[in-house]
């Protein structure tokens, strides 16, 4: 393991924890939307490459940020993994967690600190989540967070809905060596944190105001291959929430009446259909991947 780390002697408020596995063109964008906050508090961020098969580009060494930089490598080991190596690096009161490929609008961190002050009794807060609407991919990732994140939004601001592509957790509420995330559950980890979280009476505070693009550097070709890979290593997720006894999928009535409410926002949003006939069919082509799977999965043992 190599290290480089650019030290503070602020203890900073924020430690962003970014994971990357050969993701270095959209993490460039990513940095640099956090070389733009505005009135930010102080923070740290922390890459952790890993396993790169791609050499990390000359910027990661050669840029001198206003804030502490650090670069962690380790063998491959997936993306859960790579968090939680962020988080016994960390320093700051706040642990936030965001994508290679996600940009923070400029006000982000001014807006989830301020909320974070505001709110002790709260623990973890989900960040709200945009799509890029500069292509049809994008506009579909839109409509389904905006839709989304709207429908599992509850009265108290809670939220039944958690994404590493903005999450943020007091590190004080975290055991920094057993780390926050299973390393088991190589896709949907963020989807087993939050089970743990509604066993454990919690949802995370949503914050409007702290916005982050999820700005999908994939065309729709790649985005189905990525779509067809995921559900195998999903699996592990999903199995560890069935044994828990948690419902964490909607309904098949809920997805209709999503799917309802998004051809609805297609039109008043200015979204475009198309970007709901392309959420529609990678979502369908997922369903029955999914099912395929399992199905797959329970037939030696019914037959034995």
């Amino acid at each position: 393991m190599t290290q480089c780390e650019r030290e503070s002697t602020l203890v900073p408020r924020f430690s962003i924890v970014i994971p990357a596995y050969n993701d270095w063109i959209p993490l460039k964008q990513c940095l640099q939307s956090l070389a733009q906050q505005t009135n930010a508090p102080e923070f740290e961020v922390i890459i952790v490459d890993d396993g790169s098969t791609e050499a990390a580009p000359e910027y990661l060494r050669s840029a001198a940020p206003d804030h502490p930089f650090t670069v962690i490598q380790q063998t491959h080991a997936g993306i859960p993994a790579a968090r939680n190596r962020g988080i016994r690096a960390a320093k700051g009161e706040v642990l936030l967690f965001v994508d290679a490929d996600c940009r923070l609008q400029a006000g982000c961190l001014t807006a989830l600190s301020s909320v974070i002050a505001d709110a002790p009794q709260h623990d973890c807060f989900q960040l709200r989540l945009v799509g890029n609407c500069s292509t049809v991919v994008g506009r579909a990732e839109h409509l389904r967070l905006l839709s989304f994140q709207s429908y599992m939004l509850k009265p108290d601001g809670g939220i039944r809905y958690l994404n590493t592509a903005g999450f943020a957790i007091r590190r004080e509420r975290v055991d920094v060596e057993a780390g926050v995330f299973d390393p088991a559950a190589l896709r949907a980890e963020d989807t087993l944190l939050l089970a743990h979280l509604i066993q454990e009476g919690k949802l995370p505070l949503f914050v409007p105001n702290a916005v982050v693009e999820h700005a999908i550097p994939l065309s729709l070709m790649q985005c189905v291959q990525k779509d067809i890979q995921s559900v195998s290593l999903q699996h592990k997720a999903y199995g560890i929430i069935a044994s828990k006894g948690v419902r964490i999928r909607i309904t098949n009535r809920e997805r209709l009446s999503l799917l309802r409410s998004m051809w609805k926002e297609a039109a008043q949003k200015s979204i475009g259909r198309s970007a709901w006939f392309v959420l529609v069919a990678r979502q369908s082509l997922q369903r029955m991947i999914s099912l395929t799977y399992r199905c797959l999965r329970i037939r030696p043992a019914t037959q034995v």
